[in-house]
């Protein structure tokens, strides 16, 4: 049986990331460039997906450290960074944008989790208030932007030893994002299907029993959370490479809103149906767009809802576990 299941979820890896390196030849080059930008927003979903889909950790504020990401290779490949001016490349930016959030998310990973112990609805307000003072602070401060953010970031710069090689055209942009989420993937899913995974999932599920068994689940919350922070800020960097620009509101609460959508409309149980989730939701905000106008944000509540109430592992992911052979697992 287990074999089975393994065999038909590398189908379906097979099948969903071979499709998308397929695709930009059925779409035409404005599409691809779109895609690639929902590409980003995948990668920061399955940021989300490891935390709360795998260790029942929630969070309204995770947007934080995709903002922090965003800043970091921003400030980075702009030159502002203080003494470090002709510092411009996108690898330090990348490196920045992988180190910062991740430090912030430690650090303030031992007051949540070492502290009172925060989880469930108590974890998520928290995580609210984070977002919405990050925000306030970005607004506020002069040398990140202010309210006005930063213009003109320049795309992912490849090149080496001289050489220049941006990633500016749609398909090649398209390619880069598209291998970037499949290494990030690859090295979650890894860790999802290896013994720390299962652990993960237990504390999810019943926290007080896995600690009774002799996990230190404290350590373990901390060190995830601390994985999907940096994983997190990697997505912002890509973002902010993308669309040439970072403003308050990627650090904010609505982004971070967006993001639960995406995950819990997608699946959060499994990364890849978070992955896809973020695609779909954003494809379908513009079809949403068109069809309702202004409403169309009523429309994707609406669905948000009844996906809660019916389908609480997601529209995708209800299809991904009965998919593989494991309709009533998870």
């Amino acid at each position: 049986m287990k074999a089975l299941v393994k065999d038909r979820r590398l189908a379906v890896d097979v099948v969903v990331w071979g499709g998308l390196a397929l695709l930009p030849l059925a779409v035409g080059e404005w599409q691809v460039g779109q895609i690639a930008q929902y590409l980003t927003y995948g990668i920061f979903a399955m940021s989300l997906a490891l935390i709360w889909g795998q260790c029942g950790l929630l969070s309204f504020g995770h947007a934080v450290f995709f903002g922090l990401g965003a800043y970091a290779m921003s400030l980075t490949t702009l030159g502002m960074l203080p003494g470090l001016e002709s510092w411009t490349s996108s690898y330090l930016g990348v490196a920045l944008a992988l180190i910062v959030p991740a430090l912030a998310a430690n650090i303030l990973g031992r007051f949540l989790f070492y502290g009172r112990g925060l989880q469930g609805a108590q974890l998520a307000i928290v995580m609210l208030a984070v977002a919405v003072v990050a925000e306030r602070i970005m607004t506020r401060w002069p040398y990140a932007g202010g309210m006005n953010g930063l213009m003109s970031v320049p795309p992912v710069n490849l090149g080496a030893f001289g050489l220049s090689y941006e990633l500016y055209d749609p398909l090649p942009l398209f390619y880069g994002t598209l291998i970037a989420a499949l290494v990030i993937y690859g090295l979650l899913e890894t860790l999802v299907r290896s013994r720390r995974g299962v652990v993960l999932r237990a504390v999810g599920a019943d926290e007080a029993r896995t600690g009774f068994l002799g996990h230190d689940t404290r350590a373990l919350k901390l060190a995830v959370f601390t994985l999907s922070a940096a994983v997190a800020g990697f997505a912002g960097a890509l973002f902010a490479a993308q669309f040439g620009f970072v403003s308050p509101p990627l650090i904010g609460f609505n982004l971070s809103t967006e993001v639960l959508i995406w995950v819990a409309l997608g699946g959060r149980r499994a990364l890849i149906t978070a992955f896809l989730g973020a695609i779909a939701v954003r494809l379908a905000e513009n079809a949403l767009g068109d069809l309702l106008g202004p409403a169309w944000l009523l429309g994707l509540g609406l669905v948000f809802v009844l996906c809660m109430i019916f389908l609480p592992r997601g529209l995708l992911g209800e299809a991904y576990w009965r998919l593989i052979g494991r309709g009533g697992a998870r």
